[in-house]
């Protein structure tokens, strides 16, 4: 029998420093996130950043936090249920990092005799840091402790038309709101070597700007690419002027470099050259979390009003709409009637 596994980030338990400290042990702890070797990411991870970065993470939460608890969390289990709905196979809930943890996803749907999963990670961009850990992850698990069950992984989905039909529906309802100036695209940032380990031709990426432009099997999973092709799809369906958008990249760590224009730097260059209302959307995520709501809906906001902006709007993550709800599950259907 046929079952899906739908699989976002994840969150601490709780904004209580222990709980964020674990969360991001675990996060930062796995190699493809922060892919330097073992003992470097140890002394990197747990000697430093484990030292200073869960009291403030922790404070960041409590701004986010909900009465129901975490915003993906939340925002995750109201999509989860509403695509039960609509799809003749067992849908479990995963993250890849805290709880409901990944082996809890697949004995779920194994508990209901499901043999064959589809593992769907909840971003439509492909990245080592996103994609990858979650598909390496679960057939590590299916391995090692389902080998009866077969496992697919659905694609990225950045340039299906149906998720930019959608995307772009929401952003224009956005727009729509307000006479804006400026719309700016934001993407989570990743280390500019994430790009270049994940060239399967191993000499396409420059990150130069052209070799996103020029045709080449490494767009199947080079995450620079499809960020910016998300753009040029959802420009080209609204008809957006040159000069009225733009594409950065938000949420960097560390002192390696990362992928450029960076999002703080952008939105304060935008209101120092005149820009007074401006529209932020963040399609790297489909649903609104700590990212989204905290790094621009309430940090970035800041620093745009401080520097002269007036107003200032986060489109929301596609979440629960019925329309994206609608999207997933009829892909979802279209894989379970193959």
């Amino acid at each position: 029998m046929k079952g899906i596994l739908l699989v976002n980030l994840g969150s601490p338990k709780s904004t209580s420093v222990k709980d964020v400290r674990d969360y991001l042990d675990e996060f930062l702890m796995d190699s493809r996130v922060i892919d330097t070797p073992y003992i470097g990411r140890c002394l990197l991870v747990k000697g430093i950043i484990l030292n200073t970065r869960p009291k403030q993470s922790a404070k960041a939460y409590s701004k986010v936090w909900t009465d129901e608890g975490s915003p993906l969390i939340v925002i995750s289990e109201k999509f989860t249920k509403k695509v039960k709905t609509k799809v003749a196979a067992p849908v479990a809930l995963a993250m890849r990092y805290g709880t409901p943890s990944i082996e809890t996803g697949i004995t779920e749907l194994a508990n209901q005799g499901v043999d064959d999963i589809l593992i769907v990670p909840m971003y439509p961009q492909f990245a080592m840091a996103t994609t990858e850990t979650i598909v390496v992850l679960a057939e590590q698990i299916i391995r090692d402790k389902f080998p009866h069950i077969k496992l697919t992984d659905f694609p990225a989905f950045y340039n299906k038309q149906e998720y930019i039909d959608v995307l772009s529906k929401s952003i224009q309802e956005g727009l729509d709101q307000e006479d804006f100036d400026h719309l700016l695209f934001s993407y989570h940032g990743v280390p500019e070597r994430h790009i270049k380990n994940s060239d399967v031709t191993g000499n396409h990426c420059k990150l130069n700007g052209e070799c996103c432009n020029t045709k080449s099997d490494a767009h199947e999973f080079c995450y620079r690419h499809q960020c910016y092709e998300t753009t040029k799809q959802v420009v080209h369906k609204l008809g957006l002027q040159p000069g009225f958008y733009s594409t950065s990249f938000q949420s960097r760590l560390g002192k390696d470099p990362w992928l450029q224009p960076y999002t703080d730097a952008t939105i304060n260059d935008r209101a120092q050259n005149g820009i007074k209302k401006l529209a932020v959307v963040t399609p790297a995520f489909v649903a609104d979390c700590l990212e989204t709501i905290e790094e621009i809906g309430m940090e970035a906001k800041e620093e745009f009003e401080e520097n002269t902006g007036e107003v200032f709007k986060t489109i929301p993550c596609l979440n629960d709409r019925e329309d994206w709800v609608d999207v997933m599950s009829t892909w979802l259907n279209n894989w379970l009637n193959k």
